[in-house]
């Protein structure tokens, strides 16, 4: 399992900022990085669009793409994670990472969705990878394992992209 202390170590030898934006983690990756002392000097911030709707007006998620497939979708993660960079742009530079989650925590099924379905995605610079999960366990399981989820894949993308 990645830590955060690994993340913002990562983050701060390489000179880099990141952003987040959650919906089913309600702030909870946020959260997990600023746990780290120094994680001030990477963390831009972090969004909580629970509701579709400020996916659409905060995020500026596409409202087609949300009228057509709902808020649980591997694109709407992508554009997420992707613009969120923007919307958290300190000095007027985008933040170099995004995050995001988007998914069902349960107890019940959303919009044709069982608990446990979730869509993380890491944005680095124009490069966005989503990564599909189907978790298992109750809402809280869900919501932790969406978080270290996520921070494996960003270690893993910050990995992919060392000079």
């Amino acid at each position: 399992m990645t830590s955060a202390h690994d993340i913002v170590a990562e983050l701060t030898s390489r000179g880099l900022t990141v952003a987040t934006a959650e919906s089913l983690t309600g702030g909870l990756v946020v959260a997990e990085l600023v746990s780290v002392a120094g994680a001030s000097a990477v963390v831009a911030g972090g969004v909580v669009a629970y509701q579709t709707e400020v996916k659409r007006t905060l995020l500026g998620v596409d409202a087609d793409l949300l009228a057509r497939r709902g808020p649980v979708d591997a694109e709407v993660a992508a554009q997420m994670a992707s613009r969120v960079r923007h919307v958290l742009a300190v000095d007027g530079r985008d933040a170099d990472v995004g995050l995001s989650t988007t998914g069902v925590a349960g107890p019940d099924p959303q919009g044709g969705h069982a608990p446990g379905t979730v869509f993380v995605a890491v944005a680095i610079g124009d490069d966005v990878t989503v990564v599909p999960l189907q978790l298992e366990g109750d809402r809280e399981a869900i919501r932790r394992g969406v978080v270290s989820e996520l921070l494996s894949a960003l270690f893993d993308r910050l990995a992919a992209t060392r000079e």
